[in-house]
């Protein structure tokens, strides 16, 4: 996965409920009550990881991706504790993961990976 692709997939999976336009988007599946689709959290994370590459050295960070990735993050775990109050059966990882993806944020945020 190249930089431009990375992105794209992350402002995708950021902006999709206000957008409506990935009824696939994790923060979509969450919404209704979802898993994620096999395989989601890992192109997620892939992403993220290639897009902390890219811009580790970055003075600055494009406001649309910066926007998506806090979107991701925020919204990802609201809708997993609503969820998970409601009585959804989460997935077992599926706390984990939405952790790693913070985990993951933040380090683009701070252009130093943690963890």
């Amino acid at each position: 996965m190249d930089y431009t692709t990375a992105r794209d997939f992350l402002i995708d999976q950021g902006t999709a409920l206000i957008t409506q336009r990935n009824p696939d988007a994790l923060l979509v599946l969450l919404a209704q009550g979802k898993p994620p689709i096999p395989g989601q959290m890992t192109s997620i994370l892939l992403a993220l990881k290639v897009v902390f590459e890219a811009l580790k050295e970055a003075p600055s960070l494009d406001r649309q991706l910066v926007s998506a990735l806090h979107i991701l993050t925020t919204e990802s775990q609201r809708l997993y504790d609503g969820g998970w109050r409601s009585g959804v059966d989460w997935p077992p990882l599926l706390k984990e993961d939405l952790q790693r993806i913070e985990l993951a944020v933040r380090s683009i945020f701070s252009g130093v990976w943690q963890g």
